[in-house]
């Protein structure tokens, strides 16, 4: 790695590193996220589109990471997860603005194994797992006490916190990508932007105007 004056072998700032795998590089500044993000640093904003091309953007926690992608859980029968099911392309985008950096990933998605489903779906708190059951995620809610007195409904029906099963309709999705953009804040808007595209299955670099 060149490393003259802070620079790596592109001419952009060190932190973008020289490395093929742009899930290497994603770690390692997850990783410097976790140290100075006050809350959340898997905090990303996930957008998907409808049948009408419409885009929709929210926030959700990252919860798994692997060379094949990104993992996010939530109701699949939610609005996102139906225009997932529709339309299976989506983009990610996390900022942190402690460190003054983003990243941007772009792809499509797959569905988690039902494993990988039940896994996370047990780690979670109970109060969590009560909750899947009782939201109909998206849906319109005639009033706050409709929903405490589900969540209380299912209380009762699954006082044994070590065995909640998971809902039928509860799962997670991971964005496979096929783009990867590092951010880097400059001054005078003067910004570092890398970018990894995927091209037949391998990694290509190359630096964006800001």
């Amino acid at each position: 790695m060149n490393q003259k004056n802070g620079k790596n072998s592109l001419g952009i700032d060190i932190c973008f590193e020289d490395l093929d795998n742009p899930i290497e590089l994603f770690k390692k500044w997850f990783s410097k996220a976790e140290e100075t993000e006050i809350n959340d640093p898997n905090a990303v904003a996930v957008a998907t589109s409808n049948k009408n091309n419409q885009p929709n953007v929210r926030m959700v926690l990252l919860k798994g990471l692997s060379d094949k992608g990104f993992v996010f859980y939530t109701n699949f029968n939610s609005r996102k997860g139906n225009e997932l099911k529709d339309n299976q392309k989506a983009s990610m985008c996390f900022h942190w603005k402690s460190l003054r950096r983003q990243v941007r990933v772009i792809g499509k998605v797959e569905e988690v194994s039902e494993n990988e489903a039940d896994d996370y779906f047990n780690s979670r708190p109970y109060k969590n797992r009560i909750g899947a059951w009782a939201s109909s995620q998206s849906e319109i809610l005639d009033q706050r006490e409709t929903f405490l007195n589900r969540i209380k409904d299912f209380e009762k029906k699954y006082p044994d916190q070590q065995n909640v099963p998971r809902p039928p309709h509860w799962s997670g999705w991971r964005l496979l990508p096929e783009e990867i953009e590092f951010w880097l804040d400059g001054e005078g808007r003067i910004h570092e932007r890398l970018n990894y595209k995927k091209n037949n299955y391998k990694w290509e670099r190359e630096l964006l105007y800001p």
